[in-house]
């Protein structure tokens, strides 16, 4: 199921939008779809590494070199 929503962009954001369709060939809608799917993926990423360093932290696990320490 597809849910519609509106968003508010500034013009020169909307300038560079129609810019890159233009360019891409690709409706700004799908450009917009696509973009906030990365920026929702990049949050989930920066959440579950929060969670992992914190994890990691607690077993004292702070730099690269202790978790290299680790498996090695």
């Amino acid at each position: 199921m597809a849910t519609t929503i509106s968003v508010r962009i500034d013009d020169d954001m909307n300038t560079q939008l129609e810019k890159l369709s233009i360019q891409t060939g690709r409706p700004k809608s799908e450009l917009l779809r696509d973009a906030i799917k990365r920026q929702l993926e990049v949050n989930e990423f920066q959440i579950l590494r929060q969670k992992m360093m914190a994890e990691g932290a607690s077993k004292g696990l702070l730099v690269d070199e202790d978790v290299f320490r680790e498996v090695s």
